[in-house]
C-alpha cells in the first residue's frame, strides 16, 4: 500500500515542481550574457526566464529583434529560433556549409540540439536533420 501511494504521489510532486521565474537582467548568468553579446551584438536581452520542470532546468532568453534562445542547465545553447536569419556564427560549420551549398536561395531561422541529432530550419519551412557530427540524415517534415 505504501508503494502504491508513493507511485501515485511522485508524478504529482514532479508536476508541482514546474516553475518559471523571470530573472532580472542583472541576474542572467555570465555565460549566457557573453554568448548573446558575442553572437547577437545588435539584439540585447529583453526577457530571461529560468524554467524548472521536474529535474530539468533551462533558461529561455528573448532578444530584441525576434530571436529566442534556450540554454540547458550547463548554460549551453540547445535551441535558437529567429523571425529572421540567424547569424552564421551560431550555426555549426558543417550544417551551415550543407545549407548554403544545397539551398543557396534560403537562409536558416532555427537550430535545435537534442539527445542524438541536430536540426536546422530554413525560412521556407524545410527542416533538415543531421547527426552530432554534422552529417546530413534527412529532411524532417
Amino acid at each position: 500500500m505504501k508503494r502504491l501511494f508513493f507511485l501515485v504521489l511522485v508524478p504529482f510532486l514532479l508536476i508541482s515542481c514546474e516553475k518559471e521565474k523571470i530573472l532580472p537582467l542583472i541576474d542572467v548568468p555570465t555565460e549566457i550574457s557573453n554568448y548573446v553579446s558575442t553572437h547577437f551584438p545588435e539584439n540585447p536581452i529583453i526577457q530571461a526566464i529560468k524554467d524548472t520542470d521536474g529535474f530539468e532546468l533551462t533558461y529561455d532568453i528573448t532578444l530584441e529583434g525576434g530571436f529566442f534562445i534556450e540554454f540547458n542547465r550547463k548554460k549551453e545553447v540547445i535551441d535558437i529560433e529567429g523571425l529572421t536569419k540567424l547569424p552564421d556564427s551560431v550555426i555549426p560549420a558543417k550544417l551551415l556549409e550543407y545549407a548554403t551549398t544545397n539551398y543557396p536561395e534560403n537562409y536558416i531561422i532555427g537550430w535545435e540540439l537534442d539527445d542524438r541529432n541536430q536540426q536546422i530550419k530554413l525560412e521556407n519551412g524545410l527542416e533538415l536533420e543531421f547527426n552530432m557530427n554534422g552529417d546530413f540524415l534527412r529532411i524532417d517534415n
